[in-house]
Parts: C-alpha cells; structure tokens; sequence
C-alpha cells in the first residue's frame, strides 16, 4: 500500500514538472523591437565650444566734459554711425570761436604785412631802402603767413575735439551695461568704458579638438567648407556655421588645437560667452546599417544585439559598432538593414526565448 502510494505521488510531481517546463516553453517575453535602417551617417567630431562676438569695441571718450545725454538704453541693438552720447560742448565750442578770432587778427596782419612787403619791393629797387630793410619786412610776412596757418590747424584741431563732444556707433551691434550716466563727469581717454558694443550679427563658436584630428580637419578644410553644427545646451535648436579659423599651433600643454566657426546668427540663439555643443562633419558615411544605440549590449564577448527570426525566435549576434551618434549605432558588422533588433527587455531573453512584440520603434 505505502509503495503505491509513494508511486502515485511521483507520478503527480512527474506530470506537474513536465506541465511547469511546457509552459515555461510557450511562455513569451514581451520586448520592444527596431528595425535596422541603411542611412548616410556623417563622421563627425563632436566637443564644447563657446560663443564670441565678430567684434567687440569698447566705447571711450575722447573728450572730458559732463555727460549730457545718452542716446540709447542698454542692451539696445545700435547701428553704424547712430548717436549714443553727447559731452557738453560749450568749452570746446568756445576754444573754437577763439580760434576763428585769432585767425582773423592774423590774416589782418598778414594782409598789413604782405602790403608793406610790397611797398619795400618797389623802393628796394629805387634804392630808397636797403636791402637789410627789405629782407626784414619780407621775413615779418611770410612769419604773419605761417601764423595764419597755424591759427587755421588751431580751428582744425578745435573742431576735431569739438566733434568728439558727440560719440556715434562705430559698429552695428548689442549694447551692454551703462557704466557712466548723465551729468557725471567723464575724462578723455578713462581706462572706464562708457559702454561695450558686441556684434553678435554674425559671432564666432571658438572651440578645440585633440590634435591627432588636425590632419583630417587640415585637409577637409583645403577641400571645401566644413560645416559646424552648434547647439547651445539645453536648447533644440541648432545653428549651422562654416569652420573658417585653424589655430597656427598646438597647445602644447592640452594637446588640442584651436579652430573657429562663423554663423549669420540671425535669430539671435547664440549668445556671446554662452557653452554650445558642437559637431564638425569631416564626411559622410554612405549606406550604413543604423539601429538604436539601447539594442546594443556588452557581455564577457563583447557586443552583441538580439535579433528577432521569422518564427518570433531571438538570437544572440555579435556585432562590430562604428560609432554612436544621436543615440543611434552606426554598424559595421553583424546586422543587416531590415532586420529586427531588440531594444527593450532584453535582460530576460536567452538563445531559445520566445518574444511578443510590445511595441515597435
């Protein structure tokens, strides 16, 4: 009696392993799948650059006197030759109405002194003067005429100055802070800016890549224009500019180089001193198989990708990766365009899983 029952207990736990094994057979492991794709991938350098101005001008008074006006506000786009400041003028204005006096006491006294030059001349050759008298009064004129001229560059010179008692833009482009406002007094020439104009209409994105990337950069830029996308961190948008500096030297002590891209920046997204990510296209990779980057696993082998078969069946391939961008893969070797790579759930799957397919990139 006990032998047929212990007979009858393994055949129970017999018939409840064989139905735990089947339906771990036909149990599927839901997963996300993405079909490998055959695209032109560009090969491209990828760093941190950051945004300068075309030109910066610091704006200095080249005159002293009070500040009577300011002609903007700040951050004001300004353009060429459009007035942002006026200095009292009325100190030079008075230098320069001395000036025209002087001028016109000393052309009085010229035209007196070349009248009695002429006088002498016609009496030097009666002999009723003598040659030492002569040549005296015609060194007083031609000295009456060199006051005359320098009385002229006087009202040149107060002029000038009188002109720089209003300060024009000498550049298109951005305002910053004020540094001096209205009836404070400023000096010529101060170490103090008034204020700092940045042309931001086009900018430069200053960046550096290592130097063993110099001789592609060198000879892709001999070529043809080599495009430089920038994107400022956090934001969606980038901007496309063209490489038109390579430094003359290496950083000896970074072993990178320095290069420089131009953008029209017209929508104003780069912003001098801002960090933009930036990526250099060198050339573009025809027809390679792209998949996601998250399809792409590493084990003790090295990589591999799990491919999806006909009969829902997964495989285990290794395969060779190029190199990643924008979170794509870019394959060399082990999938071909058009097969289905598994992207999601891949920690359950083994060689002999079955797999339903969730969803679908």
């Amino acid at each position: 009696m006990m032998r047929r029952l212990t007979l009858a207990l393994a055949l129970v736990a017999a018939a409840a392993c064989a139905q735990k094994q089947e339906k771990a057979r036909d149990e599927r492991v839901p997963v996300t799948v993405a079909v490998a794709e055959q695209q032109n991938v560009p090969l491209q350098i990828k760093t941190i650059g950051s945004v300068q101005p075309f030109s910066t001008v610091a704006i200095r008074a080249l005159a002293g006197g009070q500040l009577m006006r300011v002609a903007f506000r700040e951050g004001d786009e300004v353009r060429r030759g459009q007035l942002l400041f006026v200095i009292d003028p009325r100190p030079l204005e008075a230098s320069l109405a001395q000036a025209r006096a002087n001028l016109a006491r000393d052309e009085a006294q010229l035209r007196n002194a070349q009248a009695e030059a002429a006088r002498y001349a016609e009496l030097v050759k009666k002999d009723y003067v003598t040659h030492e008298e002569y040549d005296r009064i015609t060194a007083g004129a031609e000295a009456a005429k060199a006051v005359v001229a320098a009385d002229r560059a006087a009202i040149q010179n107060a002029q000038l100055e009188l002109s720089y008692c209003k300060i024009h833009a000498p550049i298109d482009g951005r305002t910053g802070s004020l540094q001096v406002h209205p009836g404070n007094l400023v000096k010529a020439n101060d170490t103090t800016p008034l204020v700092v104009i940045n042309q931001i209409h086009p900018v430069y994105v200053q960046f550096s890549v290592p130097e063993a990337q110099l001789g592609q950069l060198r000879a892709r830029f001999g070529e043809k224009p080599v495009l430089v996308a920038a994107t400022p961190q956090g934001a969606a948008k980038t901007e496309n500019g063209i490489l038109t500096f390579v430094d003359n030297a290496v950083d000896a002590t970074t072993g990178t180089i320095t290069l420089k891209a131009k953008y029209d920046n017209r929508d104003g997204v780069l912003w001098p001193g801002q960090f933009v990510n930036v990526a250099v296209t060198l050339a573009e990779r025809p027809a390679s198989v792209v998949i996601p980057a998250q399809a792409v696993q590493t084990g003790q082998r090295g990589q591999f990708v799990f491919v999806v078969k006909s009969d829902n069946g997964v495989e285990m391939r290794p395969v060779t990766i190029a190199q990643t961008v924008d979170q794509k893969s870019v394959v060399d070797k082990g999938v071909s365009a058009g097969e289905t790579v598994v992207t999601d759930g891949q920690l359950r799957l083994t060689a002999k899983s079955k797999v339903e397919v969730r969803t679908q990139l």
